[in-house]
């Protein structure tokens, strides 16, 4: 990491804070993620999957949208890394990621929204 120094000193430790700076790639990959959930379909659909698993076709009827644009933005969080996939048959079904990220969205996701979760009621 490139050496830096404050040109001015305000007597706070800004010296220090730019030692625990962490790399330009890591703020990218949580860009990248909130560029997924900028959608409002996207945040929809990933709320629907962080209460249950569901196949294309369900989704699509619960979001009253066509099976090929839900199929669009669940590969788009499929890649973020939020929803994740099982087979069974010729069937795929969708679930949020158990990943620590995917579940800190979820609860942000209904913190912001002021609502309960499902499974907590």
């Amino acid at each position: 990491m490139k050496e830096h120094t404050l040109p001015h000193q305000h007597g706070e430790n800004g010296e220090n804070l730019i030692q625990h700076i962490p790399d330009t790639e890591k703020f990218q990959i949580v860009a990248s993620i909130f560029k997924q959930l900028s959608d409002t379909t996207r945040i929809r659909i990933f709320w629907i999957l962080c209460h249950c698993e569901e196949c294309v076709i369900n989704i699509s009827a619960l979001m009253d949208m066509s099976s090929p644009a839900v199929a669009h933005h669940l590969r788009l969080l499929k890649s973020s890394g939020l929803v994740e996939t099982r087979r069974e048959g010729k069937e795929t079904y969708y679930k949020a990621s158990s990943s620590k990220k995917a579940q800190s969205l979820h609860h942000m996701i209904e913190q912001m929204m002021d609502i309960s979760c499902v499974s907590d009621k």
